[in-house]
């Protein structure tokens, strides 16, 4: 599969987290364009951003709206979105970019 997914792991609850809105944008000259979208399922995945055989070298920014995602839970929280952005050097492989997050902080890796 050639494409980008994300998993968000809520580690406030040691729970995926589901129902979190994502949008998934690649930079070009004129900007940044839309790619593709999604909403975690009830394990927190978004299995495939990006349309297999559509993915294409350069910048991408996937952003992640937290605020519905606490609001809906009556949670506090700090960070309102994350952005994350990342060069995709080779398309022909599978992207996976995880999101861990509470309240009051999140983080990120490259996963294979």
């Amino acid at each position: 599969m050639k494409s980008i997914s994300t998993h968000v792991l809520d580690t406030s609850l040691g729970r995926p987290a589901s129902g979190i809105a994502i949008t998934i944008e690649r930079k070009d000259a004129g900007g940044h364009v839309a790619v593709g979208s999604g909403i975690t399922d009830a394990d927190g995945r978004v299995k495939e951003l990006v349309p297999e055989g559509t993915l294409v070298r350069g910048e991408y920014r996937v952003h992640f709206d937290l605020a519905a995602y606490f609001a809906s839970r009556s949670v506090e929280s700090f960070y309102p979105e994350a952005t994350i952005v990342f060069t995709v050097k080779d398309e022909t492989a599978h992207y996976h970019v995880p999101l861990l997050l509470s309240p009051y902080g999140y983080s990120t890796y490259r996963k294979s």
